[in-house]
């Protein structure tokens, strides 16, 4: 006899595993936007794009959380494909920006892809990733806002 598949209860937080990743991931933040107030000038260059393109593949990593819950959604429909592709393409732009500016273009982007977040993750059930994200994002676009005010 088949018994009907019931799907196990949603968890209450992230598996412990994806905040430890998650929170070794600040390090490169943390780390790019101090030393960018510490180098030397002439070194400074090489820790604002360091710190830059580290940016720009979070949040090209966070675009793409959103073409794989689009795959997985009965009724994804274009906007969700559509909007997984403005993070990395953004990104893409702010690293080649100068990086005071580029930089807060970064910031910025972390904040707006967390407001995506907000709407997608809730109507996927995924809201249990939110507390973790918003500290996350917290953490990161403060780390890029700092660093520009630094070069």
């Amino acid at each position: 006899m088949n018994s009907p598949h019931v799907p196990a209860p949603l968890p209450l937080e992230p598996p412990p595993l994806a905040r430890q990743l998650s929170s070794a991931g600040l390090i490169p933040f943390v780390l790019g936007a101090l030393l960018i107030w510490l180098v030397w000038p002439d070194v400074q260059p090489h820790v604002t794009l360091a710190l830059s393109a580290y940016a720009a593949t979070v949040i090209a990593f966070l675009g793409g959380t959103h073409w794989g819950i689009a795959m997985r959604a009965d009724a994804a429909g274009p906007r969700a494909f559509g909007w997984a592709v403005v993070p990395p393409l953004v990104a893409s732009v702010a690293v080649i920006m100068p990086a005071y500016a580029g930089l807060v273009v970064h910031g910025v982007m972390l904040l707006v892809c967390y407001g995506q977040d907000r709407k997608l993750y809730a109507a996927h059930g995924y809201g249990h990733w939110l507390t973790l994200r918003f500290r996350l994002t917290a953490v990161a676009a403060m780390s890029c806002f700092l660093g520009a005010a630094g070069t």
